[in-house]
């Protein structure tokens, strides 16, 4: 199935708003709950942020390829298989997608609607925090994506539970997320004058990755042919 632009946009818009929604809002939640203790906030917040992203991803993954995030849709437009100009699309919408989730989630929650964070994240261990955990995000979706495509949404959910806690700055690993929650003084908040660096990492993190899996190819022989791939995805996906 295809989808119109306009479609797809739509799809990119709520699924970024409802991801922003689920970071903040379960940080929210898990802050006022965990009588502060930070680890089980930061628990709650995992838990939440990773069912979000499969259940997210089965649902819109099939109109727009479910990126919610713009180092996945630039990626995709260097491998050919979203234009720059749909790229460039895609990366506005997210970006005001994860701002709206932001919005939303305060409402919900009765707190200023905007608030510029004063959750300081600084320094170079996590910087490089975000050059890996975003090379790990697009690793395990070109991974996926290329091999076991109907196992995208439940790896890429598993990744970034896993990298909250493995990562010293809890794998932002998304520039619109970032820059969504720069805009929320919350649990998951962070300052704006620590969101250009974190960019910066997250785009690195993610062109390594991009241009690390061009290098990935099967043996002549041993690959799959155009005529074999859509049976073996099909099969993959359990059609």
């Amino acid at each position: 199935m295809k989808f119109t632009l306009g479609a797809r946009l739509t799809a990119e818009f709520i699924g970024t708003a409802f991801l922003v929604a689920a970071v903040v809002g379960s940080g929210v939640m898990g802050e006022k709950l965990s009588g502060g203790n930070v680890a089980i906030a930061l628990l709650a917040n995992t838990i939440a942020t990773g069912a979000a992203l499969v259940a997210l991803i089965l649902t819109f993954g099939a109109i727009s390829g479910a990126h919610f995030n713009p180092v996945v849709s630039l990626s995709e437009a260097i491998g050919g298989g979203l234009s720059w100009r749909d790229g460039t699309a895609y990366a506005t919408v997210q970006i005001v997608g994860g701002i709206a989730g932001a919005v939303v989630a305060h409402l919900m929650f009765g707190i200023p609607v905007v608030s510029l964070s004063l959750h300081a994240r600084r320094g170079s261990a996590l910087v490089l925090s975000e050059f890996i955990a975003t090379f790990g995000l697009l690793m395990v979706i070109l991974g996926c994506s290329r091999f076991r495509l109907s196992m995208v949404p439940v790896a890429v959910g598993s990744y970034i539970t896993a990298a909250y806690w493995f990562t010293a700055s809890t794998s932002f690993a998304n520039p619109a997320v970032t820059i969504a929650r720069s805009l929320s003084n919350t649990f998951a908040g962070i300052r704006p004058v620590d969101v250009p660096l974190f960019l910066i990492a997250q785009v690195a993190g993610g062109l390594a990755a991009t241009f690390l899996f061009r290098r990935f190819k099967p043996l002549e022989g041993h690959g799959w042919s155009k005529k074999q791939t859509p049976a073996l995805l099909r099969d993959d996906l359990g059609r």
